[in-house]
């Protein structure tokens, strides 16, 4: 369970990217981010979130947003993934649990009556001066990228 709420400061973190460079949050002050937490790559609903973002990735940028997307996956898979579907953005690896666990996203889940842990769907809207404006809970991966989208515009105006 997540301790951070609207209008709280996001919590910096440092993680490396699919090409096994440094990001640090505090490297975005200045921009809109939309930090995206995610279970795994290359899964149906993973792809399909990160496809969408990809498709409307442009009018993000017309509008000085970056977007970071963050599961547990290995930096290998990360650039396997943005690979094979083109993905413009970056990919960060958070697999020490590190930054999940800050964010509240690590959580236990239970299929077919085996419980393990996993990194929950959920994205953070960060403003320019790096505080959380908008925690997306329970992501549609279908309709995420455009809702996010419009909330932006919404938001800069």
């Amino acid at each position: 369970m997540s301790l951070l709420k609207i209008n709280s400061v996001a919590p910096n973190f440092a993680l490396l990217d699919d090409a096994g460079k440094k990001h640090e949050l505090s490297d975005y002050k200045g921009r809109w981010v939309l930090l995206y937490f995610y279970p795994k790559d290359d899964t149906p609903g993973c792809t399909k979130e990160a496809c969408g973002l990809r498709d409307v990735f442009p009018d993000f940028e017309k509008i000085n947003t970056v977007i970071l997307g963050v599961s547990t996956d290995s930096i290998e898979s990360h650039r396997k993934f943005k690979e094979k579907y083109k993905l413009p953005f970056t990919l960060l690896s958070d697999f020490e649990k590190n930054v999940v666990k800050i964010y509240g996203v690590w959580q236990k889940e239970k299929f077919i009556g085996k419980e393990y842990e996993s990194v929950a769907r959920k994205s953070f809207l960060i403003d320019p001066q790096g505080r959380i404006v908008k925690i997306y809970e329970n992501v549609d991966p279908r309709s995420h990228p455009k809702d996010v989208f419009f909330d932006l515009l919404a938001l800069q105006r």
